[in-house]
């Protein structure tokens, strides 16, 4: 005899998925409202320009060149998707559901929000760490939050059904991470730019040319990890304040980028299925 589905492993209803719409239209909402705290955490340019040796600068350069890699082939921050895979299946499970899919929104939340959590603590250690050495211990920071961000968002892609595998999907990672980073009118170029507005469909290959011939703009997403090595670098003259401050920012960071792809991701999906179902309806 089988058992019923409890109420998270079931698919939701056109209802229900216009009110879970509703939440991540809040959501983006509220990213219009930048605290003061995101502004005067900007270092000026010139001081920030003075105090970062030359090897940070060639980092920098240099991710600038892996991120085209990334987008073009994947380069080395390709994640692979049978770890997130089981995941979900196990989510799914836990539920009461098939562990093979369609998953509900409440089991691929489930999933996301668990990597968030094990980011977020990969990337307290990593800071607390990089925090307390020298230039040479935050030249190796930079590039490893960066891989760590890109890692995290492409597995909640992964949960949502997204796979980073298709160069489309890469763009899409790239511009999370710009949005993360970008002010009020940058966050709704890219929903724009990603056909992510309301009403759009959520299918991002309409999206995908405008979103490609603005990737230019990929100095916006060094930005925020350029700007936490000026402070930890300053903090660094303090004991103690480089390994807290280091700590808080790389937590900070990855919380914020993995909150973004969660949103956006449950967007697109919230979108996909909603046009499935008013399809199927007709």
């Amino acid at each position: 005899m089988a058992h019923p589905q409890h109420p998270s492993a079931q698919l939701e209803t056109l209802e229900q998925l216009d009110a879970a719409l509703a939440e991540v239209t809040k959501w983006e909402k509220e990213q219009k409202k930048l605290m003061i705290w995101d502004r005067m955490s900007r270092l000026p340019f010139k001081l920030l320009d003075k105090i970062t040796p030359k090897i940070i600068h060639d980092k920098i350069g240099q991710l600038l060149d892996e991120l085209g890699g990334y987008i073009q082939n994947g380069g080395n921050y390709l994640v692979a998707g049978r770890k997130v895979g089981t995941l979900v299946a196990s989510q799914s499970q836990a539920a009461g559901g098939s562990e093979r899919g369609p998953y509900s929104l409440s089991v691929m939340d489930a999933s996301a929000l668990q990597l968030i959590q094990t980011g977020r603590e990969t990337a307290t250690i990593q800071g607390a760490t990089t925090g307390v050495g020298g230039v040479f211990t935050l030249a190796v920071d930079i590039p490893a939050t960066l891989g760590l961000s890109l890692k995290v968002i492409q597995e909640i892609g992964l949960c949502y059904g997204y796979d980073p595998t298709d160069k489309a999907e890469r763009i899409f990672t790239v511009k999370v991470m710009q949005f993360a980073s970008s002010d009020i009118v940058g966050k709704q170029a890219i929903l724009e730019e990603l056909n992510l507005q309301t009403g759009g469909s959520g299918d991002i290959l309409e999206g995908t040319n405008a979103a490609l011939s603005k990737i230019k703009g990929w100095h916006e997403v060094i930005t925020v990890y350029r700007d936490n090595f000026g402070w930890k670098k300053l903090l660094q003259m303090v004991p103690v304040a480089g390994i807290v401050f280091g700590a808080y920012t790389n937590r900070k960071t990855i919380e914020d980028v993995g909150e973004t792809a969660r949103m956006l991701y449950r967007k697109r999906r919230i979108l996909a299925r909603m046009t499935e179902m008013r399809g199927a309806a007709e």
